[in-house]
């Protein structure tokens, strides 16, 4: 009995959390199915149809719409990639490498949506960039009739995913890093008389990007699906597919449910073919790349030095962006082409308090509840492993990738129809849920490490003294991991502040969130109230950073190896 019932007892923890991942995805994805072939008993659909596809194809532009999502997705990925290869390559073990790093994290932690609202801010045809060069560079007296957002070739589209997805891509190099011996290979390769950008291309980035694969097909997926930065930067008419089916689904026609289920499996299938072409321009890449490798001292460390300047220029227009929605937030009268306004006022704040008071509320609760949520779960999996061996977890890491992996409306346009089965749609308990799906993996990654970290000698001596499992954790994990679980958290609740199709699906468009607020005002509100709900969406993800980077040291003033 013992054995079955230990066995139990690792497997519990990793299930109920491999459960709050893989259910609400699977679900989702047969509620996004059955529709698609004509099966929505709800509004009267019974009988198995195509007629669905029928009138998906009849849309006028939708081959341009799916187009441009693979279009926009596999550049946007590219771009990012290269911009951080060519920047470890040319940068790697400087002293200037570790400061980006740093000024890479509030990026990071910004939600897509107040950084697509800053770029919006700043290289509109009123922006901040025309305005500080007009008229006397520009000879513009008004804003020019000129799309640079929203224009039909996505290109502001891809700038804002750039932007977004290179310091994540980054972060995930940096850490993959720490897996490979870089110093070694770099040694071996100077030696051979490589030059040094070279030699990090040629021997460390094949090794770092085996490490770093899963992200690259995650910002792959997203970048194929995105709706929030879409519906902010990106072309109108048509839109790219994940919008396009946003509005059949928020749509008061009921009918329009069905041709949005069979479009939401034909952006999974674009999402697939991206993979693909994804995959086989790896293999492409791998063909030249050896080639290259073996072809001695070879060419382009210029090249790389001068390529390396894409990602600092990437993290200075997300910075710019960030103060414009700031300056924005505070500007009182601003007529075009002054390049500040005429003065700086709080009174958009005092007049929109009382107004962002319950979105706010709304994304704080929602966030706390499905990110202490994602903390038990991802705890009670790893303190499984922890004390029953590697084998109680051998593929929920795994596992957690599922929902990174997938354009959000492939599954969540399912999700909705099943929650507002279950009788939960529209509330907060159904918006935590589906933020949940998001919220868990990243906190599983975050921790993950952190458990592998911590010495076994320490649990082993406290057992050996007579403590119980349970005043194990508490007394001797729990302080060493006080800055890993806050940090967790930190992520956790910037994952939740992100989410803007989940929050308006679940929540049946009743739920309103700062992110959902930023959304809607982007597409004609006053510039001033919106800079107010950008500042205030991105204030809560680095606020909560701050916390967890802050707190450890305030509690472990007088134990210096806690505070490190």
């Amino acid at each position: 009995m013992g054995t079955p019932r230990r066995r139990l007892s690792a497997a519990l923890p990793a299930l109920a959390a491999a459960g709050a991942i893989a259910l609400p995805v699977l679900g989702g994805l047969v509620g996004t199915l059955l529709p698609a072939f004509g099966v929505l008993p709800a509004i009267g659909a019974e009988a198995p149809s195509l007629e669905q596809w029928r009138r998906l194809f009849a849309e006028p532009g939708i081959g341009r719409a799916a187009l441009l999502s693979l279009s926009t997705g596999l550049a946007a990925t590219a771009l990012s990639l290269l911009s951080v290869a060519l920047f470890c390559a040319a940068a790697h073990g400087s002293r200037g490498f570790a400061r980006v790093q740093a000024l890479a994290l509030p990026v990071l932690a910004t939600p897509h949506a107040a950084l697509a609202i800053g770029l919006l801010f700043l290289i509109a045809p009123s922006g901040l960039l025309l305005r500080l060069l007009s008229p006397w560079a520009t000879g513009f007296d008004l804003p020019p009739d000129i799309a640079t957002v929203n224009d039909g070739l996505g290109l502001a589209l891809l700038l804002g995913l750039v932007v977004k997805e290179t310091p994540y891509l980054l972060l995930m190099t940096l850490a993959a890093l720490n897996q490979v011996p870089a110093a070694q290979l770099l040694a071996v390769a100077t030696s051979l008389g490589q030059p040094r950008p070279v030699a990090w291309l040629k021997a460390v980035f094949p090794l770092v990007y085996r490490q770093i694969r899963l992200p690259v097909f995650a910002v792959l997926a997203y970048s194929v699906g995105t709706v929030d930065v879409a519906l902010i930067l990106g072309p109108s008419a048509p839109p790219t597919l994940a919008p396009l089916l946003l509005r059949w689904a928020t749509s008061p026609d009921l009918s329009l449910l069905l041709p949005a289920s069979a479009g939401a499996l034909l952006l999974l299938g674009v999402a697939l073919a991206a993979a693909g072409v994804w995959i086989a321009g790896e293999r492409a890449a791998a063909t030249v790349g050896r080639a290259w490798a073996a072809g001695g001292r070879g060419i382009g460390a210029a090249a790389i030095r001068a390529g390396a300047a894409l990602l600092p220029l990437s993290l200075l227009l997300a910075y710019c962006a960030l103060a414009a929605v700031a300056l924005w937030s505070v500007a009182g009268p601003w007529r075009f082409p002054d390049a500040l306004p005429e003065r700086l006022q709080g009174g958009t704040w005092a007049a929109q308090a009382p107004a962002l008071a319950g979105p706010a509320v709304n994304s704080l609760v929602v966030a706390l509840v499905a990110t202490g949520i994602a903390l038990v779960l991802a705890v009670a999996a790893l303190e499984a492993r922890a004390r029953h061996g590697p084998a109680a977890l051998p593929w929920l890491l795994r596992l957690s990738a599922l929902p990174l992996l997938l354009p959000q409306a492939g599954f969540l346009l399912g999700l909705q129809a099943a929650l507002l089965a279950l009788g939960l749609e529209g509330g907060v308990a159904a918006v935590a849920l589906a933020h949940l799906v998001f919220v868990m993996p990243y906190v599983l990654l975050s921790l993950s490490d952190a458990y592998a970290a911590l010495d076994p000698r320490l649990p082993r001596v406290a057992a050996c003294l007579g403590a119980s499992p349970a005043r194990v954790f508490l007394a001797v994990k729990l302080p060493l991991l006080l800055r890993p679980l806050l940090v967790a958290a930190a992520v956790g609740i910037a994952v939740s502040i992100a989410q803007y199709l989940p929050t308006l699906l679940a929540g049946g468009g009743r739920l309103a969130t700062l992110t959902t607020e930023a959304v809607t005002l982007a597409a004609g509100g006053d510039r001033r109230v919106l800079g107010v709900v950008a500042v205030a969406q991105a204030a809560i993800p680095l606020l909560a950073f701050a916390a967890a980077l802050l707190l450890p040291a305030a509690v472990w003033r007088r134990r210096a190896g806690l505070r490190a």
